[in-house]
């Protein structure tokens, strides 16, 4: 698995594409059970991989048995400082924003990043499955650009339809009411709490006053305080968001720059839960209940190694089958959305 980390970055792919790898084998540290970017990195200047042991200040090279040869080792160095200093474009042909999002549709494996150079010297860019890697899969590659382009502008096609967002921003509001039910119940009792208090000053300014008159308005005023206290603490532990607020982050989020990076990964993470690719057709799977779109590709589409490029062949001009009918809308989404943009 080190030799194919070390290959595999070596050949142009991305070092999440490497991370992402790694952690679907089932590699991890002493010290926690997922790898990360940096720890990968770590490894990627590990000069011990090439057989060189080093104690304090003595080096002996060959010391201990080598896993990389030193031409892969210096190339993956060489590439690792190229990419430092790439510009933004380079970087983001170099992540792959698909990465377990993308299924292959014959064996339900994942679809990962996958690069190679011409004999021209031109990169070009795939995804492909798992299993078709190790053989046992006949689905073919398809084009990074032409798919996460594609992913891209369904989500911009969800973001400017109003009548959608509105549709989702109401069952947001109704899927979070019903989500707190104990919110609601302690801000009812506060409002009998006061009108209780409300009574007896009344009683108290007519005159009606004893001793247990008193002792039942510091009891109140006691609980008021305890419930005002038990309610803010809720809503702290499970904020809300307002019907202006979640208009607000749709507002952002259309406002983004589909050309950065950044901003596209985060459509994607918000929007997207599933892809699956099949030869003729996609099944596109959005974060909320019945947000299930399927895309019949053409012949001139139909995905291949020799996939067409979207600015050439344009979006499947198919109409969407996603329901704007749902009944229910995940939180999950909803918390995504608003905390990824307050971000």
């Amino acid at each position: 698995m080190v030799l194919k980390a070390f290959t595999d970055y070596a050949n142009g792919a991305s070092m999440k594409t490497v991370v992402d790898m790694l952690n679907m084998a089932g590699i991890h540290t002493k010290a926690s059970p997922k790898l990360t970017l940096n720890s990968v990195e770590r490894m990627l200047h590990n000069r011990r991989y090439i057989g060189e042991y080093k104690f304090r200040d003595v080096v002996i090279p060959n010391g201990i048995p080598a896993i990389v040869p030193e031409e892969l080792f210096y190339r993956v160095q060489d590439r690792m400082e190229a990419v430092k200093k790439a510009p933004a474009k380079l970087k983001a042909e170099d992540e792959y924003l698909l990465t377990t999002k993308l299924f292959c549709g014959k064996c339900k494996c994942f679809m990962t990043g996958e690069s190679g150079t011409s004999h021209t010297g031109d990169v070009h860019r795939y995804y492909k499955c798992v299993s078709a890697r190790k053989h046992e899969c006949d689905k073919k590659t398809v084009h990074k650009k032409w798919i996460e382009d594609l992913v891209i502008n369904e989500i911009k096609g969800l973001l400017f339809n109003d009548e959608l967002i509105a549709k989702l921003t109401d069952l947001v509001m109704e899927k979070q009411s019903a989500e707190n039910v104990l919110l609601p119940a302690m801000r009812k009792t506060l409002e009998e709490t006061e009108k209780a208090i409300g009574n007896l000053l009344n009683a108290i300014q007519m005159g009606i006053i004893t001793e247990s008159t008193k002792d039942r308005l510091t009891q109140l005023e006691q609980q008021k305080k305890e419930i005002e206290l038990s309610i803010t603490k809720e809503e702290i532990a499970h904020p809300t968001v307002t019907k202006e607020q979640i208009r607000f982050v749709f507002e952002k989020l259309r406002k983004l720059d589909l050309t950065k990076l950044e901003h596209r990964r985060k459509l994607i993470d918000i929007f997207v839960n599933s892809i699956y690719l099949y030869d003729d057709k996609i099944l596109l799977t959005f974060n909320y209940k019945d947000g299930t779109k399927t895309i019949v590709l053409t012949d001139s589409e139909e995905i291949s190694g020799e996939g067409s490029d979207l600015s050439a062949s344009g979006a499947p001009s198919k109409k969407p089958l996603l329901s704007t009918t749902a009944k229910e809308v995940s939180l999950l989404f909803l918390t995504a959305a608003y905390n990824s943009y307050q971000k």
